[in-house]
């Protein structure tokens, strides 16, 4: 599709017209057409190329959503993975390496130690989009090479 914001909902009806012919359950349903808005909203304001492919893949199981980008401008930064070491809590890194994997939701401890979750105000409005998919999503990644970046969710 072009990199335009009309290529927007336009994969997000191709998925959720293709995941209801695989007779995927409405909420796995809608939980890609969330998640593939936020992937190809990212892919329209931070890449530099003409065209976004999305691609789903069907596995048992699992649905993946790939959104492959050639050309970058700024491409934001990506939180990073998990800290195995710190018991299911992981902080948003400024800049996770290439190939990095989301683990699943963001924790953020409080002062005591117990999990209160993030205050939205305190997060800038060009990374919430992100942080959704890290929630919706049983694992994500990201892959980058001189011509572009591929960003996949798994569901």
């Amino acid at each position: 599709m072009p990199r335009l914001p009309r290529g927007v909902p336009v994969a997000r009806h191709r998925v959720q017209e293709a995941m209801r012919r695989w007779g995927e359950p409405d909420e796995r349903v809608e939980v890609a057409a969330l998640v593939v808005t936020e992937l190809v909203t990212n892919a329209v304001e931070h890449t530099a190329g003409r065209r976004i492919r999305c691609r789903l893949l069907r596995t048992p199981g699992r649905v993946r959503i790939c959104v492959w980008n050639r050309g970058r401008r700024h491409v934001p930064g990506l939180p990073g993975p998990r800290d195995p070491d710190a018991h299911g809590v992981r902080t948003v890194a400024a800049h996770a390496p290439a190939g990095a994997e989301g683990p699943g939701p963001v924790a953020l401890p409080g002062p005591d130690g117990a999990d209160e979750g993030f205050a939205l105000a305190s997060v800038a409005e060009g990374g919430r989009g992100l942080m959704l998919v890290d929630a919706l999503a049983a694992r994500w990644g990201t892959r980058t090479s001189v011509s572009g970046r591929l960003v996949w969710a798994d569901l």
